[in-house]
């Protein structure tokens, strides 16, 4: 079964700031799995939660955000 986060939760998981979340969801760094239709909440899931575990190693290397963007679409291909 799929555990599916709310965007506070993932924050708290991941150790990153809902700011920055909301950052990188901009950016095309990660994205939401889906919205209430009603309310509009994002929802995420794990694989989100393993990409902003992979970004934050990233960061810690003093990659950039763009060559973070660039090593994350070469995941997905």
């Amino acid at each position: 079964m799929k555990t599916i986060y709310l965007i506070k939760d993932l924050a708290v998981k991941s150790g990153h700031s809902v700011h920055t979340i909301k950052y990188y969801l901009k950016i095309g760094l990660i994205k939401e799995i889906g919205r209430s239709p009603d309310t509009r909440v994002r929802f995420f899931d794990d694989s989100t939660l393993k990409t902003l575990g992979r970004i934050r190693e990233l960061r810690l290397q003093q990659k950039s955000l763009k060559e973070i963007k660039r090593r994350l679409g070469e995941r997905t291909l």
